[in-house]
């Protein structure tokens, strides 16, 4: 990854389209020079309507503009998770063409990215995987223990990356990179950062402080903690309160760097996240009904989330050797989970896990005769323990577990000619599995699973300018490719609302292959991008009906790789300038897919819907700007049509989708923000203005009514 500059230069790219279908948040101006670096220019453009002359390096582990870039992709920086003051990292994602953001509870969120979700995407913090073997399929909670005040910016790249990022890259890639010292300067110098926020829907108290301190250009430090506090969240005009919804969070962030000459970059971070008390609303009494969703039995379900991440990263550019640039990176990552649950008859269960990943990456780039080289290898090793109160062979996944990633990859950048440019790129992926104490799902003995899998993927995409500079044909071939993880293998708990999930040895890894074309275009006033994908599924794992049920009455699921189906989309955003000062903007997703499936345990295959598919889902606003004045104003209507295409399976789970399918919305926002003083901002937002009553497809609670959102910034 290239080093950033020792100065202000915010990033943001993101990824437009031409096609009448929407509009999303103003064209703005980074408001100060203090901002920490981030190597990338700053966005003319809000999150999902883009700016393709903006860079991105997540891509293609090369700096490249937006426009020069064969694939879909956008960026949401420091100033834009200011202004729209999200929540949450997921919810930082909600605006861009593509993603929808499901929650199953107020403090979980899973991005469903072109119509997949939990470990069919990878999550990166600065480069380094989230992901590890436990990720569950469907929608999970991992992604919200990144703590969104912590981040400068999150790139996101739609559609197979797994050349680059290996095993579960497929429906998207999201790299969150996190804040760097801002304060560098002729001697010593301090600077620092108060923020707070608070909301009425969310009965929300969210603080964050950071300081950073450098000396020359040489080195500096930043440390930042976050506290968070959200009390029971409040639905439309007829849901009113969501009992037992709220929960805390406390955050600690640490970077150094230490500049060893102009062009190498040594850093040393680490980061803490705990979510305390998470609530799983939705599978307890507790719930309130929304149009025919049905109420859980428990009396209890709470979660704790806790994520720790140290690294060491060297990374160097413009090295004068046979390779010109290179990051490598030593990581130590430990994520936690235990959950409490109180059955409706009274008794006590207490699971988790605790998973240890040492990470390392090596990740070289050349200028040669054939191209510019892009190259390396990576490797993550879980270790695994797992609990339940009352099952002493495992926990929710094996006990006594490791699990092993390796990947070697190779990408090429060639000019063809003038206007014609192609990456073509290959990656061996190895997987192994040595899972100690599992649970036989026939004897209910001990059993131990040992296994490997092994696969080469490859990728050719292309960029043809049809206007030099102006209007840029993209697109391409790429393969995606998911090993079985400790979740598939051995997953010994509940899944949806009806249903178990048993161990399931024995699983072959799945294999994905996405068509992709697209469009982008730029002017002095227009941004667009438009995508068009399909994604061809081979030996897809999903649960199947056993035929059993547990003392419970639950379904008993099992894992088997007969999922194979496709996924086909189009993506479209637009930002256009009417005049200095005026933006009107958009967005808009359809996505259509199908998948085959076992609906009863009888051996019939149907094909049906996909799993909690994305409705068509459009945004369009308009946005004001007096960067003099420190004024800025936008206001966006956000529109989701019927989620009623249902897989048997959304239609079992009756605690998050109601019978039918979940009613279509049409919300409206209006934000703003002055800039009172140079160190004193403040902005504000009444979100949902007309008080709807309205659930994200898939979720399990209803999201904030009308809600008054107020932030603070002091930055002197």
């Amino acid at each position: 990854m290239p080093i950033p500059p020792r100065a202000r230069a915010h990033p943001a790219l993101a990824w437009l389209v031409p096609f009448p279908l929407v509009l999303a948040a103003p064209a703005w101006s980074q408001e100060t020079s203090d901002d920490p670096p981030t190597g990338t220019e700053e966005s003319r453009f809000p999150p999902g309507s883009g700016d393709v002359a903006t860079t991105i390096v997540t891509a293609t582990k090369s700096k490249a503009t937006a426009f020069e870039t064969p694939y879909a992709t956008d960026v949401v920086d420091a100033e834009d998770l200011r202004r729209k003051a999200y929540r949450t990292t997921p919810q930082a994602l909600r605006d861009i063409p593509g993603v929808m953001v499901q929650e199953t509870a107020h403090g979980q969120g899973s991005p469903f990215i072109r119509g997949l979700t939990g470990f069919l995407n990878v999550m990166l913090v600065d480069g380094i995987r989230l992901n590890n073997s436990v990720f569950r399929s469907g929608p999970n909670q991992y992604w919200n223990t990144i703590d969104a005040y912590s981040i400068d910016r999150i790139e996101v790249v739609k559609g197979p990356s797994s050349v680059l990022y290996g095993s579960d890259a497929v429906g998207g890639t999201v790299n969150a990179i996190t804040k760097t010292p801002y304060t560098y300067g002729a001697g010593t110098n301090y600077g620092g950062l108060a923020y707070y926020r608070i909301a009425s829907a969310e009965e929300s108290h969210i603080g964050r402080i950071e300081g950073s301190a450098s000396y020359g250009e040489d080195w500096g430090v930043l440390l930042g903690a976050s506290g968070k506090h959200f009390g029971d969240l409040q639905g439309g005009r007829d849901l009113g309160t969501q009992p037992e919804t709220g929960y805390d969070e406390w955050d600690v962030d640490f970077k150094g760097e230490r500049f060893l000459d102009e062009d190498t970059r040594l850093v040393v971070a680490y980061q803490h996240v705990f979510l305390n008390d998470v609530p799983r609303t939705h599978k307890t009494v507790f719930a309130d009904p929304f149009e025919g969703t049905t109420i859980g039995s428990d009396l209890q379900r709470d979660l704790d989330q806790r994520r720790e991440l140290a690294y060491v990263q060297l990374h160097g550019d413009d090295v004068d050797s046979w390779f010109d640039s290179y990051s490598v990176s030593l990581s130590w990552h430990d994520q936690e989970e235990e959950r409490n649950r109180i059955k409706g008859g009274g008794s006590l269960e207490s699971q988790g896990f605790d998973v240890e990943t040492l990470g390392f990456f090596s990740h070289l780039s050349s200028d040669t005769d054939v191209g510019r080289l892009t190259y390396g290898v990576d490797v993550y090793h879980d270790s695994v323990d797992s609990f339940k109160s009352d099952e002493p062979i495992q926990g929710p996944v094996a006990d006594d577990a490791t699990y092993d990633l390796f990947g070697a990859f190779v990408q090429d950048e060639i000019e063809l000619s003038e206007r014609l440019s192609v990456i073509l790129g290959a990656r061996f992926n190895y997987a192994a599995v040595d899972a100690k104490s599992v649970l036989d799902p026939v004897t209910m003995g001990q059993i131990a699973i040992d296994d490997e899998w092994s696969a080469v993927v490859g990728s050719a995409r292309f960029t043809y300018e049809l206007d030099p500079d102006r209007v840029n044909l993209f697109g391409g071939i790429s393969q995606g490719f998911r090993a079985p993880n400790l979740s598939d293998l051995t997953r010994l708990d509940s899944a949806l609302t009806n249903e178990f999930e048993i161990p399931s040895p024995g699983l072959d890894p799945e294999y994905y292959t996405n068509f992709e074309l697209g469009v982008k275009t730029q002017s002095a006033d227009t941004s667009t991008q438009v995508a068009v994908f399909y994604t061809d599924i081979r030996d897809g794992i999903i649960r199947v009906p056993t035929g059993a049920t547990t003392p419970a009455g639950e379904d008993v699921v099992a894992k088997a790789n007969v999922g194979d189906g496709y996924v086909v989309g189009i993506e479209a955003g637009a930002a256009h300038e009417l005049r200095p000062g005026w933006t009107v903007f958009g967005n808009g997703t359809f996505i259509e897919g199908k998948q085959d499936n076992f609906p009863t345990a009888a051996p019939v295959v149907k094909e049906d819907f996909f799993s909690k598919l994305m409705p068509l889902t459009l945004q369009a606003g308009i946005g004001w700007e007096a960067p003099e004045e420190g004024l800025w104003a936008e206001a966006v209507a956000r529109y989701a049509d019927d989620g009623d295409r249902l897989s048997p399976r959304d239609e079992n789970d009756t605690s998050r989708i109601p019978p039918g399918g979940t009613p279509d919305y049409l919300v409206f926002d209006l934000r703003g923000g002055y800039r009172i003083t140079d160190a004193l901002s403040i902005q504000a937002a009444v979100e949902n203005v007309t008080d709807e009553d309205y659930r994200i497809h898939g979720s399990g609670q209803n999201m904030p009514g009308r809600n008054f959102v107020m932030g603070l910034t002091f930055q002197p």
